[in-house]
């Protein structure tokens, strides 16, 4: 048995669906900081005009301390120095993971996060080679 319509009235129920069901939500704004780490000098000595004078901090693990010097959190570089890591609003401190004392800086670097913001930075280490 056919139905007279039945193909305009299912085209029609797939375009109302189509417009008025949304098919994403909207994500949630973040917050945190995000960005990248490097290191300079690179090697000792002078630093040659085909050299770069810094280097991504790959694969270094970081300690974030709220304001009151507890950890909040931590978190690694990648393979390029770059991170990103989600942090409730605030103002923090970042350092090297294990760093206690001797050659090079490492931090700490001042941040502050605002509700509904990826902080962006850009953070370079001293070697301390030279």
């Amino acid at each position: 048995m056919k139905f007279p319509g039945a193909g305009l009235a299912l085209l029609f129920i797939t375009v109302m669906f189509a417009i008025f069901v949304p098919t994403e939500m909207p994500a949630e704004p973040q917050t945190g900081i995000e960005g990248v780490i490097t290191i300079a000098p690179a090697t000792p000595g002078a630093v040659r005009a085909d050299a770069p004078a810094s280097v991504p901090l790959a694969n270094a693990t970081w300690l974030v301390k709220n304001d009151k010097g507890a950890v909040a959190k931590e978190f690694t570089t990648d393979d390029q120095g770059r991170f990103q890591t989600s942090l409730p609003p605030g103002r923090y401190t970042v350092s090297l993971k294990g760093k206690k004392t001797g050659v090079g800086h490492f931090g700490p670097f001042e941040v502050d996060v605002v509700a509904g913001q990826v902080t962006k930075v850009q953070w370079q280490c001293d070697s301390g080679i030279r």
